[in-house]
Parts: C-alpha cells; sequence; structure tokens
C-alpha cells in the first residue's frame, strides 16, 4: 500500500529512523552523544508516588479528559511561583502524551490549511511535520549567530504570518531569550492575527540566568502559548507528559483536539507530577547546577585545544561547527570512525544546521571527560 497525500508531504523524522539503529565505530568503546535523553534517574520521591498513585483504585478507572484539579492547581501554582504568571486551570491549562504531541497537533487547531508558519532554522525537527499535517505553509524563520539566534522581526516580513514557533533554550544551539526579546515579540505581533508557541523542554537549563517564561510577557496571554515538559528537568523522558499553558482560545481547540485523539491521562502519571511539580524546586535547581559545571569543563576543554564552537547559555547541547571542508554527514562519519564518538548532524535542525553537528553531554562524568578527551585531538583539524 502506497502512503496517502498527507504522508508523502511529511519528510521521514530523522531522530526516529536513526534512535536505536545499530552503528560502525572505530576501535575505541563508542559513546553516543547523539541524542538528549537525560542521563540520572527520576527522583525517588515521584517513584514513590507513581508506585503509590498505581494502586489507587481511581487511577484504574477512566478520568476527566482534560485532567484532575490537583495535577491543574500545581501547574498553575508553579508558574505563579517561578515565572510570577496567573493562570485559570480549567481555562488556560492544556495536558498532553508528551510536548511533541502537543506541538505537532497546535497547526491543526490554529491555522488554516495556506496559511503561513515561522519554524526556527535551526531548531526542532518535528515542528515541520505538525504544519504539512495541517496543510499549512512551513517558512524558516532563519536563526543566526551574530544574534545569539535571535529572530530580528524588524528585517522580516511576517504580514502573511499566522503561527510562529519559538524555542529557548534552543535546541541544537544552547542560546537562550531574555525577558526584553519576549516583550519585544509579544509587542511586535500586537495588533496582527499571529499567534505563538513557544516550546519550554528545556526550562531548568539556564545557566547565566533563569529562562523567562515568554507569558510573562505583558500582553502575552492575548496571542501566545507556553508548552512545558517534564522530561528534560525531572528526568522524566519515558513518562511522556507535558502541557500547554496560556491563551485561551488555542487552549481551548487544543483541548477540544485531544479529546478526540487521546483520553484522559493516566492518573498515576498526574500523580507523580504533580509530585514534581509541588515539591521538586530542588531537582530543578540541581539539574542546573549540573550541566552548567557541565558546560564549563565543556568550554575549557575546547577552549584549551583551540576548537571553536558556540557558547552554551542555556540547554544541554554543543553546537559544534564542522572543520573546514566538512560537511555535517562528513564529520558525523569521521567522529563516528576516528573517535567512536556518535553525534547528531546539524541539517535535520533546517538549513543554517549544515556545516554543524549537535553533540548532547546528557551523559555521565566519566563518559564526558572521555568525550572531551577525543575531541581535544581533533584541533589539528580545525587549523587547516
Amino acid at each position: 500500500m502506497d502512503e496517502t497525500s498527507i504522508l508523502k508531504r511529511i519528510p521521514e523524522s530523522y531522530f526516529g529512523k536513526t534512535m536505536g539503529k545499530a552503528v560502525t565505530h572505530g576501535p575505541l568503546p563508542l559513546i553516543n552523544l547523539a541524542v538528549g535523553i537525560l542521563d540520572a534517574n527520576t527522583p525517588e520521591k515521584i517513584l514513590d508516588a507513581l508506585a503509590h498513585a498505581i494502586r489507587k483504585t481511581e487511577n484504574q478507572k477512566y478520568l476527566a479528559f482534560h485532567g484532575k484539579t490537583a495535577f491543574k492547581q500545581a501547574i498553575v501554582d508553579f508558574y505563579y511561583r517561578h515565572f510570577n504568571v496567573t493562570l485559570n486551570p480549567e481555562t488556560e491549562v492544556c495536558l498532553f502524551y508528551g510536548t511533541k504531541n502537543g506541538l505537532v497537533a497546535l497547526p491543526t487547531c490554529v491555522i488554516e490549511p495556506g496559511d503561513e508558519v515561522l519554524l526556527p532554522d535551526p531548531g526542532y525537527t518535528d515542528y515541520e511535520a505538525g504544519v504539512l499535517l495541517a496543510r499549512g505553509k512551513p517558512k524558516p524563520l532563519k536563526l543566526y549567530p551574530e544574534n545569539d539566534y535571535l529572530p530580528k522581526w524588524s528585517h522580516l516580513d511576517t504580514s502573511n504570518t499566522k503561527l510562529v514557533y519559538l524555542t529557548y533554550p534552543n535546541n541544537p544551539t544552547g542560546s537562550v531569550a531574555t525577558p526584553k526579546f519576549f516583550q519585544e515579540t509579544v509587542d511586535y505581533f500586537k495588533g496582527t492575527e499571529t499567534l505563538l508557541v513557544h516550546d519550554f523542554a528545556y526550562q531548568a537549563f539556564g545557566f547565566d540566568a533563569p529562562n523567562p517564561s515568554i507569558l510573562s510577557a505583558k500582553g502575552a496571554k492575548s496571542r501566545a502559548i507556553e508548552v512545558f515538559s517534564f522530561s528534560k528537568g525531572y528526568n522524566m523522558s519515558g513518562y511522556r507528559v507535558g502541557f500547554a499553558v496560556g491563551n485561551e482560545a488555542m487552549i481551548r481547540n487544543l483541548k477540544k483536539y485531544h479529546t478526540h485523539t487521546q483520553a484522559g491521562m493516566y492518573g498515576a502519571l498526574q500523580d507523580a507530577c504533580t509530585v514534581a511539580l509541588n515539591e521538586y524546586d530542588d531537582v530543578l535547581r540541581a539539574q542546573a547546577e549540573c550541566f552548567n559545571l557541565r558546560r564549563k569543563i565543556i568550554e575549557a576543554k575546547l577552549s584549551e585545544a583551540n576548537i571553536p564552537f558556540t557558547p552554551i547559555k542555556g540547554g544541554i547541547f554543543l553546537w559544534l561547527p564542522c572543520p573546514k571542508g566538512y560537511t555535517s554527514d562528513a564529520f558525523v562519519a569521521y567522529l563516528l570512525q576516528e573517535c567512536s564518538i556518535l553525534v547528531a548532524p546539524g541539517h535535520p535542525f533546517g538549513e543554517e544546521g549544515e556545516g554543524y553537528v549537535r553533540i548532547s553531554f546528557a551523559i555521565d562524568d566519566v563518559q564526558l571527560n572521555e568525550a572531551l578527551k577525543r575531541l581535544s585531538g581533533l584541533s589539528e583539524l580545525y587549523r587547516n
């Protein structure tokens, strides 16, 4: 059976195609730096809450489609505590079985066929699929290192744009947004029909300053939602839980969509995530401290070896330019054969990603130091 016309429009998912695939590498033990799977375990108290919740009778039954009151209130309290953002738990919160599901579903909920959607380039690979499924027109939002990978709205034609995706800390570049940038963004689109979605998957990983929420900007809820993930900050990537908060109309449409595409979220997951939000701010701080230390080690080692790199301001990835004469794929192959290091090429993240590789530092310290030792031996490549 052939693919449907809709599926034919959607490119293959790079990570769906390659994750878990066997690779041939050089003689050294393989170090996998290609994916952002956090290396620590879920905190014990969250595991205990999940184990207890599994046995609750209420969690063995169908639950309300839009979530438990306690979970939604924990989300509201978290946003007020961290960002001074006030939310209505019934009208400004939508639960997701994984933030990817929500980010891909969003265009179907807020644009019409043929509408233009700006997607960060470089940026997360799966936004485009959501736009194509909604029969929208994806358009690259070019991001450049000269402007810290932040868009300059005054230099862009957004007159036909109906939806803009943003993601900070940015995957893959490690760039971050500031409260000033978010306020300028909200002000720029004020009075237009353009909506905004901010993917906040790496909220916990701000190194020089806490990462701001777009909803903290004055007037943001008139046109923006923010998508939050439990995967990274709480070491809960396998649980597939996230949520969106913000603009009431966008949330309403997302909730309607999910009443048809997913049933109410498993109650035990909601209970565990409620504990995470209410009781584990210290885990988020510890994550930031751990990855900040790794960031400093990486930047020091690469600087010592005279290897150029994009400064890491947030997130869990190093955005490394390829040596002169290497494409992204060629450098990936070189690292695999010569260093036994697996990394992700830059081009799946957009046209501006070509000439870079993305390197995860979500690995233990022993592997990180060994990887940096191998990478430091590449200094001659960068002198040519």
